[in-house]
């Protein structure tokens, strides 16, 4: 541990996210608990000011004055559900859980309503800023009762660009993940155009274009220049590493579940969908089908098929 700050919170967790929160944190004179299962991870902290390093999840909780608040950074699913389970035994009524996770907004309801059971708040904060979060802040979407949110609402403001900005309550437990899945949603949307058309310019050889100045250009003055851009634009620049990416795109779940939640709701989201739709074929999961429009082109019109693409037979 550096130098001695007594902690506020708990971080659970600490990957690319997890981490540059408690950095953050501790930096704004916040102190952390911070615990992972890797020693790694808790290892990659231990000299940061400000941060106490827990070597288990009940003594990073042991340390927590009460109301103790416990802030899970883990991957949605079951590891966030097995290490909420192992922690309800450490906590006491009044205490506070928070998922900052991209987690199902619909499992975020369901473990409110648990945890309300026995006394216990849950907040769920869809957080959005990635590894560029430590430096600039990130964009807070949160739900869950005032009460937790106004004993959370130190670290929120040192988490966010600036104090009251870029967060926001959206409502009752729940609605925090429902609006990150929304906005991560829009942002297959707005990531797939992007491609789009820089693969159409890219594709216009006849008028030799510098795709990466039209890109900066974009940047400055235009309706389409965005935070998004200026990343594309740094990619663009850099056509070694565009050539040695290989073109497969993983998707991991919030636009899936937007796409669910527009059939549930009967809200056309034609864009959202379609960029996930091409997040899919990017993985492979159209090479089936493309291969059989080439056997029925074949059939039907005695057109080639190029044997190249041809996938191997699976055994």
């Amino acid at each position: 541990m550096s130098s001695v700050v007594s902690p506020c919170l708990a971080m659970v967790g600490l990957g690319r996210m997890g981490a540059n929160m408690v950095r953050r944190m501790a930096r704004a004179g916040i102190g952390c608990a911070a615990y992972d299962q890797s020693a790694e991870a808790r290892a990659a902290l231990q000299a940061e000011s400000g941060v106490s390093m827990a070597t288990s999840l009940a003594s990073a909780v042991a340390v927590l004055p009460a109301p103790r608040i416990v802030w899970l950074m883990l991957p949605a699913g079951d590891i966030t559900e097995q290490t909420l389970h192992a922690l309800l035994p450490l906590l006491s009524s009044g205490d506070i859980v928070v998922d900052g996770g991209n987690t199902d907004y619909r499992d975020s309801m369901r473990r409110a309503a648990l945890l309300r059971e026995t006394g216990l708040h849950f907040v769920d904060v869809g957080v959005s800023g990635g590894v560029w979060g430590l430096e600039k802040g990130y964009g807070l979407m949160y739900g869950g009762d005032r009460a937790a949110i106004g004993a959370l609402q130190r670290a929120l403001e040192a988490l966010a660009p600036a104090p009251g900005v870029g967060m926001v309550h959206c409502g009752e437990a729940g609605s925090g993940h429902y609006a990150k899945m929304i906005h991560n949603g829009i942002e297959y949307g707005m990531m797939q155009a992007y491609a789009e058309g820089f693969a159409l310019l890219k594709a216009k050889t006849e008028f030799n274009m510098d795709v990466a100045a039209i890109a900066e250009a974009w940047r400055h003055g235009t309706v389409v220049r965005s935070w998004l851009l200026d990343l594309t634009a740094g990619a663009l620049r850099d056509t070694t590493a565009i050539d040695a990416t290989a073109p497969i795109v993983a998707d991991s779940g919030e636009g899936r579940w937007t796409v669910r939640e527009s059939i549930d709701l009967r809200i056309p989201t034609p864009v959202i969908t379609a960029a996930l739709q091409a997040r899919f074929a990017s993985q492979g999961q159209a090479d089936y089908a493309a291969r059989l429009l080439a056997q029925m082109r074949k059939a039907f019109g005695g057109h080639s098929v190029d044997p190249t693409q041809a996938a191997p037979a699976k055994r």
